[in-house]
């Protein structure tokens, strides 16, 4: 039963780390292309070619706040097996998903 249960801590702290990092990527692309849209509204440019990026911002901010719920689940989740599965805390794998819920900070 126990590398079931490894296997698991595996699973939900990879997943933590995914969406993590998706997370932040989301953020990031919002952030160069709200500066890419300014930067084509002061140049002035084709008013279609800025609509579309404007589209293409509103997408990278949709994104945010639904990898943020997804992330916080999947935070809840690992939490909540690390909880259940406290004799299993002299395993590698246990102390890097209590690594993980540590680092992740799940503020918007």
């Amino acid at each position: 039963m126990t590398d079931a249960q490894v296997r698991q801590l595996k699973i939900k702290t990879g997943i933590v780390k995914r969406l993590a990092k998706e997370k932040m990527f989301y953020i990031k692309e919002a952030k160069e292309q709200d500066a890419k849209v300014e930067r084509l509204k002061s140049e002035a440019e084709d008013e279609y070619v800025i609509k579309k990026q404007i589209e293409v911002l509103q997408e990278a901010r949709m994104m945010v706040p639904d990898c943020h719920r997804r992330l916080a689940r999947a935070h809840a989740d690992l939490a909540q097996l690390l909880e259940m599965e406290k004799d299993l805390s002299e395993f590698e794998e246990y102390k890097e998903g209590r690594n993980m819920l540590d680092s992740v900070v799940l503020e918007e």
